[in-house]
């Protein structure tokens, strides 16, 4: 394996020549011209076209609005980061603390709330990286539904402000949701939760 690795890369070497001490110049744009409200506008309009149902609330409410949001899903048994803030925590439900669960014990839950590091507005995305409030991967992959808690300070316009963000983060397996899990099969037709969660509930708190 490492002499195939070797031999094209000796060949990619060979093609690029001197080409490969030129400096490469970025010419996109790394920064952006949106703040406030124009901000947060476009990251619940955007997320939203993919599909998320997003939701602007004030600091005060995101317990009760949680609580509300399981129980119109008639979500009972809840799965959250060890880490979760004390004061998002959800009454009324069953919350399980993810302590390395098996795929199976994820599965057999109802759904998953979780904070996030960053949001992108030109996208919609939201950005994961393990942080304590998110949890592990799996954590948000396995569960049909996701509930996640994304901070108006936290929204970032491009992606490329984003990754110059979470630089440090790297270490840790990174996550970008654009929306509910969706494939497509060979006659184009939609399906959700393939690969993730079939419903994404996104709650925009003002700080």
């Amino acid at each position: 394996m490492s002499d195939a690795r070797e031999a094209i890369l000796s060949r990619v070497r060979a093609a690029v020549g001197d080409a490969g001490d030129v400096p490469f110049v970025r010419t996109y744009r790394r920064s952006g011209s949106l703040s406030g409200e124009a901000l947060v506008e476009l990251f619940c309009q955007r997320a939203g076209d993919y599909r998320a149902q997003v939701r602007r609330i004030g600091a005060s409410e995101v317990r009760a609005t949680i609580d509300q949001t399981l129980e119109n899903r008639a979500a009972r048994r809840i799965c959250i980061p060890p880490d979760l803030p004390a004061d998002w925590r959800p009454g009324g439900v069953e919350l399980i603390e993810d302590t390395a669960l098996g795929h199976a014990e994820l599965d057999a839950t109802d759904g998953v709330l979780t904070g996030a590091t960053m949001a992108v507005a030109q996208t919609g995305t939201i950005i994961l990286s393990g942080a304590p409030a998110e949890g592990r991967r799996a954590l948000t992959l396995i569960p049909d539904l996701h509930v996640c808690v994304v901070g108006e300070q936290q929204i970032v316009e491009l992606l490329p402000q984003a990754i110059a963000a979470i630089a440090g983060a790297r270490t840790r397996p990174i996550t970008f949701i654009s929306g509910p899990s969706a494939t497509s099969d060979i006659e184009l037709r939609r399906v959700e939760g393939v690969h993730g969660p079939r419903d994404l509930v996104v709650l925009v708190a003002s700080p």
